[in-house]
């Protein structure tokens, strides 16, 4: 039995759950504990369910059917293990009891970094003490993978599929290099390389990093909520969980794989604004619309916000996001909350850094501006440049793009295009609609009728905007 003690700790836990949050944890734990109900009974207490690492794996409930990868349920398993009841960290027991489920929950889904990490500690290593590099690097794979998994599983990737992006394996791994970039030593070193795989970090440095890489919390809840499909139907107090996968648009159907993996989506949406991350529509595709400059500013222009994504014939994927609207003009646009980022070989975000507002650049057509879409930097050395002569590009910083502290994002200096894609954010403008800059679709209803009577107006529908009847979450 419990000291009164440890049950006013328990019932602290627990009251951090509203009731039907409780009773949702509650089926969950007897849903899984029915299977190791009997071992229990040995010790001649049959009342007393719990759950053992056996029963977690099994894969006889239909909830639990193989939606979380191995791996990933024997680290939930050494977490729940890892909370010590009885204030003696006596050999934990190989039974997870219905507190320690709760606690578990109640650390990891409404606790704060200083609850998560001992729990974090233990699914990185099951031995005390501080861990190498190479074993938090093994559990953050593990993470980023389980939450591919388990989105694709539940079929919560609305709209974008193992299918229609990157193979993610790569991603997996780019992300969590990415992370693991932010490790800081106690002296604020930032190790790197085959040098942070052996450095020992101890559980201080973990809690620092953390709490500075909100991306691992997150993680841990979708694979908690998903996995276990524990508090999934609730009204859920954490919003970041909600916008984690923006919809996608315009890409159902068209036999398209777009330049992004799926670890790079979710990456790359976490830097946009708030009120841009629930929504991304393709605009343009090289693959689906032709390599021709004219056509790329038909289809962006005035769109609303847009990420540019491409890929030299090297294999570098890069690209930038725009915050307003492109315009074709001989003027520097947008405002600092611009940037680039690069996703293969290596996943990277860069930010403004107040050096100068040349954040974006479009033009078409004129005899004495530079011609093409450019991000960052100046003329003629932009940190991200498109020609108008479709297929020459260039991603010139020596040492770093001025606007954007980014490198060359490119294998060479001046590359070559090899493909182009880029993405609407957030909802479409409503200057779009009243701009004066109307389709004849929309002025003309007699034009319209026309063009049905030839058959043409599936063609125009499709120009002025990508079908948006994919909703398939």
């Amino acid at each position: 039995k419990m000291g009164n003690a440890d049950s006013n700790a328990y019932r602290n836990h627990l009251s951090r759950f509203l009731p039907e949050e409780q009773s949702d944890i509650d089926g969950v734990f007897d849903a899984i504990s029915g299977s190791s109900g009997s071992s229990a009974a040995k010790n001649g207490k049959a009342t007393k369910k719990t759950v053992t690492l056996g029963a977690l794996q099994a894969r006889e409930y239909a909830y639990m059917r193989e939606p979380l990868p191995e791996q990933m349920t024997v680290r939930l398993y050494n977490g729940m293990k890892s909370i010590d009841l009885t204030g003696k960290s006596s050999e934990p027991s190989e039974q997870i009891a219905k507190e320690q489920f709760v606690i578990f929950m109640s650390n990891l889904l409404k606790g704060n970094v200083d609850e998560k990490i001992t729990i974090i500690m233990r699914m990185i290593s099951t031995t005390e003490g501080p861990v190498k590099g190479k074993q938090i690097q093994e559990f953050t794979e593990d993470l980023i993978m389980s939450v591919v998994h388990v989105l694709n599983y539940r079929k919560e990737l609305k709209g974008w599929n193992l299918e229609n992006t990157r193979d993610s394996a790569g991603g997996v791994k780019a992300l969590a290099s990415q992370l693991l970039s932010e490790l800081k030593l106690a002296d604020g070193a930032t190790p790197v390389g085959p040098q942070l795989m052996e450095m020992n970090f101890d559980q201080s440095a973990i809690e620092d990093w953390v709490y500075r890489v909100p991306h691992i919390s997150t993680f841990l809840s979708v694979v908690i909520r998903q996995g276990l499909h524990v508090l999934h139907p609730l009204p859920d107090q954490t919003k970041e969980i909600v916008n984690l996968v923006p919809g996608c648009k315009g890409i159902k159907g068209r036999g398209l794989v777009s330049l992004f993996d799926i670890p790079s989506i979710i990456y790359i949406n976490s830097h946009l604004p708030a009120e841009l991350q629930h929504k991304w529509r393709l605009l343009f595709s090289s693959r689906l619309h032709g390599e021709s400059f004219s056509q790329l500013c038909g289809h962006i222009v005035n769109k609303g916000p847009c990420i540019v994504i491409l890929r030299d014939l090297d294999g570098y994927i890069f690209g930038g996001f725009a915050s307003h609207s492109w315009e074709v003009k001989p003027q520097f646009q947008g405002d600092n909350r611009c940037f680039l980022f690069s996703v293969f070989p290596s996943l990277a975000v860069y930010t403004y850094t107040g050096y100068n507002d040349h954040y974006m650049y479009l033009n078409h057509n004129q005899q004495t501006m530079p011609n093409g879409l450019g991000m960052g930097g100046q003329h003629d050395y932009f940190g991200l440049w498109v020609d108008s002569d479709y297929g020459k590009g260039h991603s010139k910083a020596k040492p770093r793009c001025t606007t954007y502290n980014s490198p060359q994002l490119s294998a060479k200096e001046n590359f070559t295009l090899d493909a182009l894609e880029v993405w609407a954010v957030g909802d479409l403008p409503e200057s779009t609609e009243t701009k004066g800059k109307k389709s004849i679709l929309d002025v003309d209803p007699e034009a319209q009728a026309l063009l049905e009577m030839v058959g043409k107006s599936r063609q125009s529908e499709g120009l002025r905007e990508p079908i948006e009847d994919d909703e398939d979450n």
